[in-house]
């Protein structure tokens, strides 16, 4: 059984979910919903054999069926108003903006935990490249403070994103506390305009007292390989560590049809997003089986 998946959201990050949903076994793409019947993400999603609407959030609810899972790809303050709406029918909403309203997912740090969530929330692309690290130096090591600075092309990143930095700034600081412990933490976005674009990078400063390079150097090639098994392009690219102070340098590489390299910023929380619907799925399938229904 496939589940029914729409999208909210027709920028670069719709665009890339209904090819990445496209491609997946598990998920089957009913809807990319947006507001304006022009935008090139509608134009595309109809390309790619996805139904589309320009009604927004009313074409998702005027289904004569619920979706089973909706991603949300607008904003922060959008998503308030999505949840509100999607909450009786009992669609898993996934939330791509720093709404900081649902449950929080890191997929290779929480694993399954969405299943008994309804609303569950993505953090930010800073977020989904930095924990599954610092999570697991956590677990080893005690980190006296925290600093995350991502940089992104400014020509990939939307207008809801830009709309959203402060939203981003404070969720990824909450999400970054939440996963380690650490309650002195930082986070920074910079928008880069350089041409050609800039890669999409993550650099992670933190002090860990006493720690050595020998030390580290297993634990993060254990969190950089699992975070690959679903983003490839994911990887450490630098380490350096001096005097209780560490600096980890990440790149993500996008993988899409619809994006171009340095967009791995949208790729990498893309590729969480579908991997936690299909954890959805074949627990759904499972479950379902086992209580002898089939759609």
């Amino acid at each position: 059984m496939t589940l029914s998946v729409a999208v909210i959201g027709t920028g670069a990050i719709g665009m890339d979910l209904v090819n990445k949903i496209q491609r997946s076994p598990l998920l089957h793409c009913g809807l990319l919903a947006g507001r304006n019947k022009d935008s090139a993400g509608l134009e595309v999603a109809a390309r790619l054999g996805c139904p589309t609407s320009a009604g927004g959030i009313d074409a998702v609810l005027a289904s004569p069926k619920p979706f089973d899972v909706v991603f949300d790809a607008t904003n922060a303050m959008s998503h308030v108003r999505h949840w509100a709406l999607l909450r009786p029918l009992g669609t898993l909403l996934i939330d791509l903006t720093p709404s900081h309203l649902g449950k929080m997912i890191v997929p290779t740090v929480t694993g399954t935990e969405a299943l008994t969530e309804r609303n569950v929330s993505l953090i930010s692309c800073g977020g989904q490249a930095s924990i599954p690290i610092l999570h697991a130096l956590s677990r080893h090591f005690r980190i006296n403070d925290i600093e995350v600075v991502a940089t992104v092309a400014s020509n990939i990143l939307g207008r809801a994103t830009r709309i959203n930095i402060d939203e981003y700034v404070d969720t990824t600081q909450r999400a970054l506390s939440a996963f380690t412990g650490v309650a002195n933490t930082k986070a920074i976005l910079n928008i880069s305009p350089a041409a050609p674009p800039a890669m999409f990078r993550v650099t992670i400063f933190a002090g860990i007292p006493g720690v050595t390079k020998e030390q580290i150097t297993p634990v993060l090639a254990e969190a950089v390989e699992a975070v690959r098994g679903f983003s490839a392009g994911y990887s450490l690219t630098a380490l350096n560590v001096s005097e209780g102070r560490v600096s980890i340098s990440l790149e993500v590489v996008a993988s899409s049809k619809v994006m171009p390299e340095y967009a791995g910023n949208l790729d990498l929380i893309n590729s969480a997003a579908i991997l936690v619907a299909e954890q959805y799925a074949s627990y759904r399938n499972k479950t379902e089986g086992a209580n002898g229904h089939s759609d």
